[in-house]
């Protein structure tokens, strides 16, 4: 049942990864957007994100997008072993001053920066669903109006593409061009 936890809990922290790589991919993007996507997966304490936080957290989310990208598992794996390599701290339990249960972290301390933070938490994250799924975590969408990344889930055919906007839009188009 504990396992269990840990995949659920992993998959939680993936979709915020997802999203927060997505949002921080954007050039436009404003530390109240991060902060609006970190309160939409959970994030509750006070989330004042600089200018300098936004730019560690656009390198982070730069070296997952290589997670992501990865076409096969062997490749996955490897990228996310360079970023566990590099960019992570020791393994650590935390409750955060009694205020969770505790649970794994990978980054400095309860307190590291913004960039540490997402990129530790996301390459924890990230491991588990290779762990446990024995495959790539997601992929880029395939839509060539679309950057997106997404996450892989349940069985089934591969995705190819970040939601079904994205895939409708890509039929129509094929459609059209067959015409």
């Amino acid at each position: 049942m504990r396992y269990i936890s840990l995949v659920l809990t992993s998959t939680t922290t993936a979709r915020r990864t997802a999203a927060l790589v997505n949002v921080l991919s954007q050039e436009t993007t404003t530390p109240d957007a991060v902060a609006a996507v970190l309160r939409e997966h959970g994030e509750t304490g006070p989330i004042d994100l600089t200018p300098a936080d936004l730019t560690a957290m656009r390198t982070a989310a730069g070296a997952l997008r290589e997670v992501f990208a990865a076409p096969d598992t062997d490749t996955a794996a490897e990228a996310l072993n360079r970023l566990l390599r590099k960019s992570t701290g020791r393994l650590r339990l935390t409750a955060h001053h009694g205020t969770t249960p505790w649970h794994p972290h990978l980054d400095s301390n309860d307190d590291a920066p913004w960039g540490e933070w997402l990129l530790a938490a996301s390459c924890l994250a990230l491991a588990v669903l290779i762990w446990d799924g024995q495959r790539p975590p997601g992929g880029i969408c395939a839509s060539t109006a679309c950057e997106n990344v997404y996450l892989t889930q349940g069985s089934g055919p591969p995705r190819r593409f970040c939601s079904r906007r994205c895939a409708t839009r890509e039929r129509v188009a094929a459609h059209r061009r067959r015409q």
